[in-house]
């Protein structure tokens, strides 16, 4: 068997769905995912979340973050080091965002 990574489905959302309470980031995820970029093409700064009780991850308007999830696992215990099935992202605005919109690429 080959070792392959494939993409979900992206996610995403317009500015005009993004306000002060924690707005929902597309589909949940279907896989165990091992890398994920955000991508911030809007002009406000925002928080996301995977809970959307608190505030999880700051990004500045016009910019994007990598997260490379299993970079720091321990191979010698498993392979589990993972964002579970079922993970959904969420986002709120910091500042009012006039266009643009936001948008999750997950590899599993």
């Amino acid at each position: 068997m080959v070792a392959r990574a494939y993409f979900e489905p992206i996610k995403t959302i317009a500015f005009g769905a993004i306000s002060a309470t924690y707005a929902t980031v597309g589909p949940v995820t279907g896989k165990e995912v091992r890398v994920f970029c955000i991508t911030n093409n809007t002009q406000g700064d925002l928080f996301f979340t995977t809970d959307a009780s608190i505030d999880q991850m700051f990004l500045a308007a016009k910019s994007y973050r990598l997260y490379d999830v299993q970079a720091n696992m321990n191979t010698q215990k498993d392979d589990s080091y993972v964002l579970s099935v079922g993970t959904q992202f969420s986002v709120k605005q910091i500042t009012a965002p006039i266009s643009g919109a936001v948008y999750i690429e997950c590899i599993y």
